[in-house]
């Protein structure tokens, strides 16, 4: 496992995110800090049956909340305190004390109702690093499922569908497959945006200017992409299992499959950052709230997964500064 500390931000103090965190902290060997609001964490380690203090290889960074934060219930006055979170977690990061972030679930409606614009995580870490294009990826299920599109209305997707964006995901899903998932050649399936993959132009002609193109162009940069694939034949599994990643086109489009095959296990994963971001594959289950009742089996494998990709990131450029040849 990763030699830094991993940053486990609590999210929504309403929801289960300080439940879930927990749970995958003290359940997990990872040397990791939960950063949260302590007299919040330790009612809900004590409702959970949870030894407290902590084991040793869990560290509590004491955020303090806005509000009393009541199971359940959302309170805007706790907005400010959930991106409080996330900036100390980052600025642990820039600061070397964290090989990667694992973020509980937050409620983007409540954040939005105190007058702060969010539109989610993945676009607060861009923003905040800089970073000019990230991708979503899903992990579980035997399945690597990544997203050209995510949050937006069905018929917004074909306009935002263009060589531009697919080159940009291609090229960030071909960097991250090799430099943090270690797959040296990754095999990417390309899925085309109408049924059938538009029937040779019948059922759409995406898949002729736009996205067989872009896998055309991608191949000749060294990346071994196939496709445009019909979505409802990419996911059989002889099929699936040929490819070590899946690039859909929109956001039920790839990942009501994987939810299928993976829901309460997979893991969300932020392609393109500078730094290793995962995240739970559900939201704060707000009517599980404070019932001792949640699965955070997701939470459990998004921390295993960032100490496992902050490892092989950590790895790889230790050994890209390395120098070459004899003293």
């Amino acid at each position: 496992m990763s030699a830094l500390r991993i940053a486990i931000t609590t999210g929504e103090p309403a929801g289960i995110g300080p439940e879930v965190a927990l749970r995958a902290a003290v359940d997990s060997a990872i040397a990791c800090d939960l950063l949260g609001d302590a007299r919040l964490l330790e009612q809900n380690a004590r409702g959970l049956g949870l030894p407290w203090p902590l084991p040793d290889h869990v560290r509590i960074v004491h955020e303090p909340l806005g509000a009393p934060a009541q199971a359940g219930v959302l309170d805007v006055r706790n907005a400010r305190y959930v991106l409080r979170l996330l900036d100390r977690a980052l600025e642990g990061w820039r600061s070397g004390v964290y090989g990667a972030i694992a973020t509980a679930p937050v409620h983007k409606a409540v954040i939005n109702d105190a007058g702060i614009a969010f539109s989610g995580h993945t676009e607060y870490l861009a923003a905040a690093t800089a970073t000019k294009h990230v991708v979503m990826l899903l992990v579980g299920g035997g399945l690597r499922v990544a997203l050209a599109t995510t949050h937006l209305p069905l018929a917004a997707v074909p306009r935002a569908i263009t060589r531009e964006l697919l080159d940009a995901c291609l090229d960030v899903l071909q960097r991250d497959l090799v430099q943090r998932f270690g797959i040296n050649a990754p095999r990417i399936a390309v899925i085309g945006l109408n049924p059938h993959a538009g029937e040779g132009g019948h059922l759409g002609r995406e898949e002729i200017e736009i996205i067989a193109p872009a896998v055309i162009a991608a191949r000749q940069r060294g990346i071994e992409a196939s496709g445009p694939w019909p979505a409802d034949t990419i996911f059989v599994a002889r099929n699936a299992m040929r490819a070590d990643a899946i690039l859909a086109m929109y956001h039920d489009q790839g990942l009501a499959t994987l939810k299928y095959a993976s829901f309460g296990k997979g893991v969300n994963v932020t392609l393109g950052l500078p730094l290793v971001r995962t995240s739970a594959d559900h939201g704060t289950a707000l009517d599980l709230a404070g019932k001792a009742q949640a699965d955070a089996g997701s939470m459990k494998e998004a921390l295993v997964l960032a100490a496992e990709l902050a490892q092989r990131s950590a790895q790889a450029e230790g050994a890209r500064r390395e120098p070459h040849g004899g003293a």
